[in-house]
């Protein structure tokens, strides 16, 4: 069933958790949510600097991504890989469309699926640019022996096209891609490292398996796939198999992504792609910390938050268990999720589908031409909104 509004919403579920009363059991109800300590304190609108105002708009550039976003812009020839809800329909702004790599900076691999490794994978992350794989005419997985990282300077843009037929596994045991740039490993570029305007890091025509960042608690953790602080961040027609974070944690989260400090409160946009059967804590797809988000035409499928607690954490729990699929949290930031499906997620405490908390009510969640059905909230949710918990400015 497609949702014009979220007044829709209250025919896809028959039972409805009522919110607990301020003091009650649920303390997502009765206070903030906990910022982590790199965040505390820190504005999330546009203004957000520290030791320095943004040193202007990026140079030279009209969109994010390319100079010049191509709307003709598609996945590369013979693409195997399907992603995203094919009768989603919700428009693409340019600079949310997949970039244009028929120009590559570099290309890992040679041909052949032995020539596409982990190696070759994590030293053209770091080298930048445009990166295509030459993997040989099957679809291949290559196994990431190392997380592959972003160098802050090597930008601006980073993208990796995997062409529809490359996937990358973590193999159930680590991180697969991680940008931040206010990690001094990484490289300072600016001094204002938590709001500019790059790295711009884009994943298309790609799939990200078995990521698993449990017990890398850097930046309060999360991000079994990806980890992105700062610069800009955007993912096109790809999909989000398996991926992991810690269990617990009353903050933590990002089976799938876990987004921080984008530039100038700008959106990450997540458009025709899919999540399915990612497990953390919180936000068993995707996690955030005062970010915007735009979610256009993808699909979030049998992702599980497996906390207990909530957030902040009831006493004698670890904390954790809110937003089955997604996990937003912060002051001012605004959601739009459009020609989506989320279906059988669940979630632990509160949110099976969607976990919105804006600590000073000023966030706003917009969901247009969407279906939400199946997603539990063991804990609480919003009345009349199954499968969400929202606390905000406007829910739409």
């Amino acid at each position: 069933m497609r949702v014009k509004s979220l007044v829709a919403l209250l025919v896809l579920g028959t039972a409805t958790a009522t919110l607990p009363a301020c003091g009650s059991a649920s303390p997502d109800a009765a206070r903030p949510a906990t910022v982590p300590a790199a965040d505390a304190g820190r504005s999330t609108g546009p203004a957000a600097t520290a030791g320095g105002t943004p040193s202007g708009t990026p140079d030279a550039r009209t969109g994010f991504g390319t100079p010049k976003p191509s709307a003709s812009a598609k996945p590369s020839a013979g693409a195997v890989l399907k992603a995203g809800n094919p009768d989603g329909h919700a428009p693409v702004p340019a600079e949310a469309r997949a970039v244009d790599t028929s120009h590559p900076t570099r290309t890992v691999g040679t041909g052949t699926a032995a020539s596409c490794t982990s190696a070759a994978v994590v030293k053209a992350v770091a080298a930048g640019g445009i990166i295509t794989f030459d993997c040989g005419p099957a679809p291949v997985t290559i196994r990431m022996t190392a997380t592959a990282k972003i160098r802050n300077a090597n930008g601006p843009r980073i993208v990796l096209d995997g062409g529809g037929k490359v996937t990358l596994s973590g193999g159930g045991q680590r991180r697969i891609l991680y940008m931040n740039t206010c990690d001094s490993a990484q490289g300072w570029t600016t001094s204002h490292c938590q709001n500019q305007d790059s790295p711009q890091l884009t994943v298309q025509n790609l799939t990200f398996a078995d990521g698993n960042s449990t017990g890398d608690t850097t930046e309060g953790g999360g991000g079994g796939a990806i980890f992105v602080r700062g610069g800009r961040f955007k993912v096109v027609n790809s999909r989000f198999v398996g991926n992991r974070c810690d269990r617990t944690g009353q903050d933590l989260g990002g089976g799938a992504l876990r987004v921080l400090s984008q530039y100038d409160n700008k959106p990450v946009y997540v458009v025709g792609s899919t999540f399915t059967g990612g497990v953390c804590s919180n936000g068993a797809a995707t996690s955030s910390i005062g970010v915007s988000w735009t979610i256009l035409n993808s699909v979030f499928r049998q992702n599980k938050a497996v906390g207990a607690g909530a957030n902040p954490a009831r006493a004698g729990t670890p904390g954790g268990g809110s937003g089955g699929a997604v996990y937003c949290d912060g002051n001012e930031f605004a959601v739009r999720v459009a020609g989506t499906i989320i279906e059988d997620n669940h979630a632990n405490e509160g949110g099976g589908a969607i976990f919105f908390v804006s600590n000073n009510r000023t966030g706003t969640l917009q969901i247009d031409d969407s279906t939400l059905r199946s997603n539990p909230s063991d804990g609480f949710e919003t009345k009349g909104h199954p499968g969400i918990f929202f606390l905000g400015a406007r829910l739409s």
